[in-house]
């Protein structure tokens, strides 16, 4: 059984380290993406909707596509005051008890809202209400629920290593993750 644990920790510490490396490039894209339309509207005196449109989706899918490579890395916001000074097994039990009181809950009814949301978005292929905009508004909105997914199964990984951690298997990580 603890091996099919670590195997699957494994697995999705992985996807969310993928996911969270290539999405990291978008942050460059949206720098220089903000510089062309900033050139174009001062320099040039031109402007384009769907590049302003973009800035929305790359946001949008860095805030809500890294938000599971944050949370295994340990990126979010807690009150480390006290979190930090208390033993591994403390931590753990922490960790634990999060997901399964907030974690869960909170990304579940994210997702179990969203979905009608995102799917009416889908069955009428929404684009931008500007006719020169991104006509993929129900990608955007399908964000969502990349989010809540994500998110949910790095928890499902926080919470098993908790676990392995309570049962003396395995010691949470205070530093960086390994590279997979």
């Amino acid at each position: 059984m603890i091996a099919f644990f670590t195997k699957i920790t494994h697995l999705i510490d992985q996807f969310s380290e993928g996911t969270g490396r290539v999405i990291s490039w978008l942050t460059l894209c949206l720098v220089l993406m903000q510089f062309i339309i900033v050139l174009g509207h001062y320099i040039f005196h031109e402007g384009a909707i769907y590049l302003q449109e973009s800035l929305l989706y790359m946001h949008s899918a860095i805030f809500l596509g890294a938000a599971a490579y944050t949370l295994r890395h340990n990126g979010h916001v807690r009150v480390d005051v006290f979190y930090s000074r208390f033993a591994e097994k403390t931590k753990a039990w922490i960790n634990l008890l999060g997901c399964l009181f907030f974690l869960f809950p909170v990304t579940g009814l994210i997702g179990w809202m969203a979905w009608p949301y995102v799917m009416d978005s889908w069955e009428i292929m929404e684009g931008s209400i500007e006719s020169s905009g991104i006509q993929a508004v129900y990608l955007l909105k399908s964000m969502i629920l990349f989010f809540a997914i994500t998110l949910f199964l790095q928890g499902i990984s926080l919470l098993l290593h908790s676990v392995l951690t309570i049962l003396n298997v395995e010691h949470l990580s205070e530093e960086e993750p390994e590279v997979l």
